[in-house]
């Protein structure tokens, strides 16, 4: 089959790989028909290769069709249409029965510390081939996949594998009041779709804050007030009390995370260690690695007094000093994680019918062949073309 593999930094390609085949009783494999590229796989593309290995299949927002079924899958057919999830969880054991669905104890990756392994994503999550290919095996057929209904189109349910979860996790920790405000800090798939939500749910005031035109007006166009940071960074500050009656937002959903603008000092950090021997790097960046943390300081300086930042964006420093005495001065609530995409499904279903409340059916900017793939990363990575969210489709 093709797939979308890992070759160094900055650089997939697309090629020939051994077909998936069924190795538990439980597993399934699933032709993909529709695969998404996150703004986390451009933290494989510029970051994290260390923990990777030339020839690793990526992704992780896979859709398709069960091709074949283990002889002990009860709920999947072939021909059954399911979305999987990114985070591999079992959906029996301590964790994933309380929802925890990212903590999962059957596939945490103990060699590193690590909450549930994911599909197509360094071996500090497992090193699980991923989801940009012709076909997936996925794991604990009967409680992982998603089934979903035949007739719509792939761009109805594809993003309940990681879009729809991680924004709708992100609100719900935000815990914005009823008629309250929220700041959304990025606005790619992740901060957009966040905003749309909340929006949805009925806060008052989302204020959006990003520095790409085409993201701002995207945004703006759903009823988001948005903000520019790279017009009037100096001014950001006071243009967000001036909407929230002088106090700051309740909540501030951080969407950004270690891909932040701005510590070019912490940016020549991630430069040189890229340089570095693999085994090297590794050890420096478990042990001593920081992130940009220019937006995660902005939220902090943002929200109210006692309200709560909500972090979505993804960081991976193990050193990272954080604001605690503003923190503590301002009484702030603070939630993050990695989403646990089975336990918001029940939530998220109603909302993909044909009304399209959140506009997932015109949510993708670009959906290219699978052949595409190396293009549409450096595209993604330098925001170029109006890209926000890609499709492939194999």
């Amino acid at each position: 089959m093709k797939a979308v593999t890992w070759q160094g930094k900055r650089d997939v390609s697309v090629e020939s790989v051994p077909d998936p085949v069924i190795e538990k009783p439980t597993d399934v494999i699933v032709k993909i028909t529709t695969t998404g590229l996150c703004g986390s796989d451009l933290h494989l593309y510029e970051v994290l290769g260390p923990f990777l290995d030339a020839g690793d299949i990526l992704g992780h927002e896979p859709m398709g069709l069960v091709e074949e079924v283990g002889p002990e899958v009860r709920n999947l057919r072939s021909g059954s249409r399911v979305v999987v999830p990114f985070n591999i969880s079992c959906g029996t054991c301590a964790m994933c029965t309380r929802s925890l669905h990212s903590q999962c104890e059957t596939t945490q990756v103990h060699e590193y510390g690590s909450g549930a392994a994911l599909f197509g994503y360094t071996k500090l999550y497992g090193q699980v081939p991923g989801g940009q290919a012709e076909y997936l095996r996925v794991p604990f057929g009967d409680q992982l996949p998603i089934p979903v209904p035949t007739g719509p189109p792939d761009d109805r349910f594809v993003y309940l594998s990681d879009v729809l979860p991680t924004a709708w996790q992100a609100v719900a920790y935000a815990d914005i009041p009823p008629g309250g405000s929220v700041a959304v800090l990025g606005l790619g798939p992740i901060g957009d779709m966040a905003a749309r939500i909340a929006l949805h749910q009925g806060a008052e005031t989302v204020i959006g804050i990003d520095l790409v035109p085409e993201r701002l007006a995207r945004a703006a166009a759903r009823g988001v007030h948005t903000l520019d940071l790279s017009a009037d960074s100096d001014g950001l500050v006071d243009r967000v009390l001036d909407l929230t009656d002088g106090r700051g937002p309740d909540a501030v959903v951080d969407a950004v995370g270690m891909e932040a603008h701005g510590a070019p000092l912490v940016k020549g950090l991630h430069t040189v260690v890229g340089f570095l021997p693999d085994a090297l790097a590794s050890r420096l960046m478990r042990r001593f690695g920081v992130d940009r943390l220019s937006a995660l300081y902005l939220a902090v300086e943002l929200v109210r007094r006692g309200g709560t930042v909500s972090v979505v964006g993804v960081y991976g420093g193990m050193a990272d000093p954080m604001p605690l005495l503003a923190m503590f001065d301002k009484q702030i609530q603070l939630r993050m994680g990695q989403a646990n995409v089975r336990r918001w499904v029940d939530d998220l279903l109603p909302l993909l019918g044909d009304d399209d409340p959140l506009g997932v059916d015109s949510f993708a900017t670009h959906r290219l062949p699978l052949t595409e793939a190396p293009s549409a990363y450096e595209m993604f990575q330098k925001k170029s073309d109006g890209a926000v969210k890609v499709l492939f489709q194999p």
